[in-house]
This record gives C-alpha cells, structure tokens and sequence, in this order.
C-alpha cells in the first residue's frame, strides 16, 4: 500500500479529495458514468442550435418553446420510476431500464443524424432523447437519495455535489470541442458522434447491484406507496419548498434571443460559442466545490435570498452587451461575453445546488425516491414554463432573427422577474442543509417499508434543458 507523508494510505486520500469521501464501488462508478455521459453529451450543445436556426430556419421564439416541448420527459419523471419498478424486464428493474435509455438516446442522435428534415421530426428526435436521458436518471437518482439519506452530518449534500461535479466535468471535457468541431465538421456529422455516447450508459448498466426480483408487487404495494406519498405531500414543510422551487424556476428566459443576438448581430463563430462553454463548465464546478467547501451548512434561507439577488443584479450586466454599451466602455464584446457568462454559471451554480440537498432533505423514509422524483419534477415543470413565458414574450416585443431592438426589454424582464420568489423565503425551512427536516421527522414514525423493501421510485437533473440564470446562462440542450 503506499503511503502518504502523512500516513494516510494514497487510496484513502484520492476518496476524499475525489469521491468526497465516498468509497469508490464500481455500483458508485456505475452512477457516476451515467452522470458523466449526461456532461459530454453537451458536445452537441451548439450543433442543435445551429441546426434548429439555420438548417431549420426557427426564430428565437420557436426554438424557446421547441426547448420547453422537449423538456416534457423531465415533467413525468416520477410515472417512468412506477413503469421501471412495476414492470421489471426479466426480473430486473434497473439494470434493463439503463440499457433502454441508452438505445433509446443513440437512437435520436442517429435520427438527427440522418432522417430529421422538419422542425417537428427535430422535435420528437430531441424529446426522445430528453425521455432517455431522464430514465436513466431516474435509474441512478433512486440510488443517489438512497445513498444520501445514509449520510452523516459531516457528509451532507458531498453525494449530489459529487454526481453534479461529475457531470459538470463531462461538460468541461467537451465543451471547447462543441465549438471547434463545427468549424470543420457539419452538424449531422457531430449528431453521429454523439449518437455513441448513449450506449456507453447500457454498457455500465451491469455494474449496477441488483438481486432478481422473486415477487411481483402487487396492487397493495402500489396503494401503500400512495398512501405513503400523500401523507407526505399534505405536508406543509413539504408543498411550501417545494411552491417556492417551482415559482423561482417558472420566471421568464431570455436564452434563446440571446444565442440568436451573440450569432446573428454579435457574430461569435461556434468556435468561440465554445470556448465560452469551456469557461461556464469550469465555473460550474467552481460553484459546486463552493457550496461542498463553503456553503453546505449555510441556511436555505440565506442561500436563496443573495444567490437569487446577486444573480438578478449581475444579471442586468446583459444589458452593456445589448446595447453595445461595452464597446463605449473599452471592453470587446467576446472579453465581456466570457467574463459575464462566468461569474454568472458560479452564481447559478451555488444557487441551484441547495435545490438537490433540500428536496433530498425533505423526503421521508419510505417514499424518498418517489417524493424526489416529484419534487424535482415540480422545479422542471417550472423550467419548462420559463422557456414558453421567454417564447410568448419574444413574440409579443417580435425579437426575430434580426430584429434585437427589444431584447433589452426581454433581458430587464427576465432579470426582475428572478426577484419574484423573494417574498415567499419564509416557505423555505429556517434550518441548513445538515438538519433533517420537519416533514421527514414527522412522517417517520408513521411509515413502514414497502413490500419491496426498497424505496420504489426515483429522480433527477437535466443537463438537457439549460435553465436561465438558473438558472444557467444562455446555453443550448443537448439531450
């Protein structure tokens, strides 16, 4: 064994500074890969913006709410987690789910790649791939709030830091190629390319621990679970976090104009679209190390309320760029484009993090991957509605492919409108993330294990659907 000077052995060193403390099982590298694969599926990021503006010929209107349609999946997230645990595949009810996902996401990039021709075939390609992405979320997030709820008090939020770090790395890895690879290659090509990402996630999908099922759960598990979750939901210490997610998440987005605006009037090539992604993948990880280092055991309260104010006031930095106001500065509009979008993705990044530990936090035995599920769905039904509020505004100030005279209007709105959930902290719980919550404690006694013996359902992210200010400055999907 080697050893450190300190006398720490080396393999207990890299678990600490690399898995958070977590042990490395290859159940654990399963998770990770799949959340891994969810980043470097970003390397199509730009080549379906692209495609969607100039092969397809869609306005900033049209692609925003294109955005909001393919985000459906991440809104039903919860019904594939009953699918996958009342329909086992050959006695499984994880490991198959994984390989579907996976043959279901090379399936829509090869789509993209070869048939796609309209903007409803572009469409149906994108949410299928958004349906892949999300079963295989739901797959490894019921592991993860399993795994969380384990944690101690000194571990709290390091599992959701660790599998968003992850993520944000395979973000990190493709991001300067998403650019440079479409200054050589068409956007078909890099859909083909991309298409053989999905399948490294049924590959993983054996390592995944699983015992066959010898029981097939029957109607009374079912209505157990749901009696289960409506104890839990009735809860106010639940349904108020969870009301404040959802409004701060439902504000407008100024994503799509604003990728039509740097394209269009600013004229970035894609390859420098990508050297701004690598610098927003960066500082996403970043802002998850600062919330794992730094703010894992500050109240949700105070969180929300200066993440949520800095970002609208950083936010309004938008508008030196709109109105060409850098320039009289002194400063070039590539310059401020990177520095803006990075302390952006910092603020948004720590502003979002608290949103995994609290609805893990939330969830009571018996239901945590059911409750999760919902409550996460909850903040993507928000993001979804951001995108068609962003749609319906571009259209009523009729910002266009060329016609920007508004979006300083839009970027104003999208910003103020952030400060909207501010009133409502107080749904928030008073306490930090380290603390169980009020609901959890109070449901626990109440509830016995399902018939299963696991918690029967599952959840999670979207590197598919990037939220404004998310909120994540101005990106494109991937899934």
């Amino acid at each position: 064994m080697f050893i450190s000077p300190s006398g720490t052995s080396l393999k207990s060193s890299l678990t600490k500074t690399l898995f958070f403390g977590h042990e490395p099982t290859p159940e654990l590298l399963g998770i990770l890969v799949v959340y891994f694969v969810q980043g470097i599926l970003g390397l199509a990021r730009l080549a379906v913006s692209f495609f969607l503006k100039d092969e397809l010929g869609l306005s900033p209107a049209e692609v925003s709410a294109l955005f909001g349609i393919v985000a459906l999946p991440w809104i039903v997230k919860p019904l594939f987690g009953f699918i996958s645990d009342g329909l086992p595949i050959l006695g499984y009810r994880r490991r198959p789910y994984l390989i579907l996902s996976g043959i279901l996401g090379a399936l829509s990039w090869a789509g993209l790649a070869t048939i796609v021709q309209t903007s409803t075939a572009a469409t149906l390609a994108l949410a299928v791939g958004s349906l892949s992405v999300a079963i295989g979320d739901v797959i490894v997030d019921s592991l993860v709030v399993e795994r969380a709820r384990a944690e101690s008090q000194g571990e709290v939020g390091s599992l959701q830091s660790l599998c968003w770090g992850t993520s944000a790395f395979g973000g990190l890895i493709t991001a300067y190629f998403s650019g440079l690879l479409l200054e050589h290659f068409s956007t078909r090509t890099i859909f083909w390319i991309t298409a053989s990402f999905p399948l490294i996630v049924s590959g993983v999908a054996w390592l995944i621990a699983e015992s066959p099922v010898t029981e097939k759960p029957d109607l009374s598990t079912v209505k157990h679970q749901f009696e289960e979750l409506r104890k839990a939901i009735t809860q106010k210490a639940i349904w108020l976090p969870a009301a404040f997610v959802f409004i701060w998440q439902a504000t407008p987005t100024a994503d799509a104009a604003f990728f039509f605006f740097t394209t269009n009037e600013l004229g970035f090539e894609p390859e420098f679209l990508g050297r701004v992604r690598l610098v927003t993948s960066i500082a996403s990880l970043v802002g998850v190390w600062l919330f794992h280092r730094f703010l894992k055991n500050v109240p949700f309260r105070v969180i929300f309320g200066w993440s949520t104010l800095l970002s609208a006031v950083l936010g309004m930095s938008m508008l030196l760029l709109v109105t060409h106001t850098n320039r009289a500065l002194g400063i070039d509009d590539h310059w401020f484009s990177i520095g803006d979008n990075l302390i952006l993705t910092v603020m948004g990044q720590i502003a979002y993090m608290p949103v995994l530990v609290l609805a893990a936090r939330l969830c009571p035995p018996g239901v945590e991957a059911t409750l999760f599920a919902l409550l996460m769905s909850i903040s993507n039904l928000g993001g979804l509605l951001s995108y068609q509020f962003g749609a319906l505004l571009m259209h009523l100030m009729g910002i266009t492919q060329t016609n920007f005279s508004n979006l300083w209007i839009l970027v104003v709105i999208a910003n103020v409108s952030t400060l909207l959930p501010l009133p409502f902290l107080s749904w928030l719980p008073a306490t930090d993330a380290t603390q169980p919550s009020e609901a959890a404690m109070e449901i626990e006694t109440d509830t016995t294990p399902t018939k299963l013996g696991q918690s029967l359902l599952p959840e999670l992210m979207s590197e598919l659907v990037p939220q404004s200010l998310l909120q994540q400055p101005a990106e494109e999907p991937a899934e």
